[in-house]
């Protein structure tokens, strides 16, 4: 696959605000976002639709992936930001137009139900894109410095990042080890297992795959991985770094279960690579940004994550 990485972002670029899942409760965080961008030197243009409410959705789905289109279409937008996630994105995939990714390819950004999108745009043009933090949730209010330093030094530099430090010498959970050096693949586990057997789903194949949930019991986490397992994931696969897992815990302490770390290292046993937890991306207040389709290095044996290339040009 040919891969495509975005222009990298410049002081005075034009930041484009969508919403291609669920609507924002406190439109006011809208507004506290594009404060924050304004101030560190970006123009910013809010698609029509993050305000509309159709259910659980911002606006139909047409409405949404109008929204997307048009800052693909607009040549002086350089960076697109989801608001929030939720849940909607999968289901502008039948209507996604990814040649227009491709053919003037902008820094894309977001988690959560965003890696439905994220891998499409993989799967279908090659585009390299962030698993990382979303203007209504991240920029919003008090910002998290850890989440900033990443994320800003990767959209605006085309040099390599390196090695991606946890906080407060946190340590990640070293489940399996070994080294394996492949392209980061991977985001939200629900959104990944509900793309399997899709079009819009990637192979995988010689990815380090990462993973991170919110709000999911330890069989249910159980049940998803095995889904992967069964579908060969694991097979295809030469890493695996799990992010966290919030609010994942199980629900009645009255009733058996086995606990979450238990399912991640039968998970790793299972697997036969190298396997790290722990880390910090996924539904947290400081999280690392993740490029899609960037090569990487992960060593389960020192508890390493290395970004081997630029994520833009």
């Amino acid at each position: 696959m040919n891969v495509i990485r975005p222009p990298r972002l410049r002081k005075g670029d034009l930041i484009g605000v969508v919403a291609p899942a669920s609507p924002i409760a406190d439109a006011g965080r809208i507004e506290q976002g594009v404060r924050y961008l304004e101030r560190l030197g970006y123009r910013v243009c809010v698609g029509e639709s993050v305000t509309r409410v159709h259910g659980y959705l911002a606006g139909t789905d047409r409405e949404r992936a109008a929204d997307l289109h048009a800052m693909v279409q607009d040549r002086t937008v350089r960076m697109i930001i989801a608001l929030r996630g939720g849940y909607g994105t999968p289901r502008l995939l039948p209507i996604l137009r990814p040649r227009l990714f491709a053919r003037d390819p902008k820094i894309l950004v977001g988690f959560s139900d965003m890696t439905g999108l994220l891998l499409a745009l993989w799967r279908t043009c090659g585009l390299v894109t962030f698993h990382g933090p979303m203007l209504g949730v991240d920029f919003a209010g008090t910002v998290d410095p850890y989440t900033e330093e990443m994320f800003w030094g990767l959209v605006t530099s085309p040099r390599a990042f390196g090695e991606l430090r946890m906080p407060d010498r946190a340590q990640p959970a070293r489940l399996r080890g070994g080294e394996a050096v492949g392209r980061l693949m991977g985001g939200n586990l629900s959104l990944i297992c509900a793309l399997m057997g899709t079009p819009f789903a990637p192979t995988f194949r010689q990815a380090v795959l990462f993973l991170e949930e919110v709000g999911e019991e330890p069989y249910r986490i159980d049940r998803m991985l095995t889904q992967l397992r069964l579908a060969g994931v694991f097979r295809r696969v030469r890493g695996v770094a799990a992010g966290q897992f919030a609010d994942c815990g199980p629900k009645d302490p009255s009733r058996p279960s086995l606990t979450l770390e238990q399912v991640l290292a039968e998970c790793a046993d299972e697997a036969g690579v190298p396997f790290l937890a722990g880390l910090q991306f996924g539904h947290v207040t400081g999280k690392l940004t993740l490029p899609v389709g960037v090569r990487c290095r992960l060593d389960g044996s020192r508890g390493r994550l290395r970004l081997l290339e630029g994520a833009v040009v």
